[in-house]
């Protein structure tokens, strides 16, 4: 998810500079989602990686 994160953001970058506002604003707003959607993920299975380790070595 945070490869196409990155791949929005370039065609945002890109669009925005050939003059494209509309598309780059869409691709940025897309962007944006995505990386958010990432970090709660990443966040969530943090959180869940430290408490199966937790459970593991019994502490």
């Amino acid at each position: 998810m945070l490869k196409w994160a990155l791949i929005f953001a370039l065609v945002a970058l890109v669009a925005g500079a050939l003059g494209f506002g509309g598309i780059a604003g869409a691709a940025a707003g897309v962007a944006k989602i995505l990386f958010f959607l990432f970090l709660i993920g990443f966040v969530i299975f943090l959180v869940l990686g430290v408490m199966a380790g937790k459970k593991i070595t019994g502490g």
